[in-house]
């Protein structure tokens, strides 16, 4: 584009909106592809604008508007849409619930390119429809074509964003401990669970009252892996106790444990394994005093069918310390971030 004085721009088309502010008016006094009248050039002035940008064809530039399509089409995202340009940026924003993946790694690559500026939620992110996940634009007017070419390049190679549906699970929900399984006290699990499991697609097979007894807890088990549970969830007795034996009977049931014990808090005991494809959580008893722990982190992953491994929850330090605030604004705040 090129810069040239408002007199001599008569015929020409503009490269850029011009903005005006006046008795409570915000808006484009004149749009981007205006083509200057004569009548134009004192209102111009009377802009302040001295000079207007004129486009140049074949000057190895793309303008923001262009730039921010082709942004968007260079990451496409299933469950969701690109709105605008508008103000020469795109946004992405949910169709469905999810969890949102950001490749953090290429998105830095992207965003060090130039004039590129790509803004998401963070990665692992739990979403509702409607919600806003990522803006693109450049930061000028105009930038070299080369630089959308080379996020473009990029985005060949690896996918950037994605919005990863939850699925449909049959879920089997143990609670032990011998006071609430001989009535001696309330169980206040189960209402905690159902509530939690209610944000997602689930379906409750059934809650079982154990003893502590290994046996009778790897039985309850196992009667809900025959029904086709997908999710196996165990409360109770999650501590490092000897006689905390919930994660013993977890081990006899033949699951892999990929951790017991995670660097966040609240949810410092919890359990997490697999046996095959079937999702394994231990829950400490956090989950039944406070609004947010471990198990609120966990369960958008687990709906969504990605794996969670060693080096995810080591992740987690960094943000794992919940900040109890009065009001819990949980999933918009640093805690669980990994």
């Amino acid at each position: 584009m090129k810069k040239v004085p408002v007199e001599q721009a008569v015929g020409l088309p503009l490269c850029h909106d011009i903005t005006a502010m006046y008795d409570g008016f915000k808006g484009a006094a004149f749009r981007r592809g205006h083509i200057i009248a004569p009548e134009d050039v004192e209102k111009l002035l009377n802009l302040g604008k001295k000079q207007v940008f004129i486009w140049e064809e074949n000057a190895g530039e793309i303008h923001e508007e262009e730039a921010a399509l082709r942004l968007a089409a260079m990451a496409p995202v299933a469950n969701a849409h690109y709105v605008g340009p508008s103000e020469g940026k795109v946004l992405l924003i949910a169709d469905g619930p999810g969890m949102f993946r950001v490749d953090r790694g290429l998105l830095s690559r992207i965003n060090t390119i130039g004039d590129i500026t790509i803004a998401t939620v963070p990665d692992h992110y739990p979403v509702t429809p409607g919600m806003r996940l990522a803006s693109m634009r450049i930061v000028p007017l105009v930038t070299k074509l080369k630089q959308i070419e080379a996020a473009e390049a990029l985005c060949r190679e690896k996918k950037l964003l994605d919005l990863r549906p939850y699925r449909q699970l049959k879920a089997g929900v143990i609670i032990t401990g011998s006071e609430v399984y001989t009535g001696r006290i309330q169980d206040k699990f189960q209402p905690v669970v159902r509530r939690k499991l209610a944000q997602y697609p689930c379906d409750i097979l059934g809650v079982t009252l154990c003893d502590d007894d290994p046996a009778m807890i790897v039985a309850a088990a196992e009667r809900y892996l025959q029904q086709g549970a997908e999710l196996l969830i165990f409360t109770g007795g999650m501590s490092v106790d000897p006689d905390d034996i919930t994660p013993t009977a977890i081990r006899a049931l033949g699951a892999s444990i990929i951790t017991h014990g995670v660097p966040a808090q609240p949810g410092n005991m919890t359990l997490v394994g697999y046996r095959g494809e079937v999702a394994i959580l231990g829950i400490p008893g956090a989950a039944i005093s406070l609004p947010t722990t471990m198990f609120d982190v966990l369960l958008p992953q687990v709906f969504t069918g990605d794996k969670l491994t060693k080096e995810d929850f080591v992740s987690l330090g960094d943000g794992g310390l919940c900040l109890q605030c009065p009001v819990c604004h949980f999933p918009a705040c640093p805690f669980g971030r990994y």
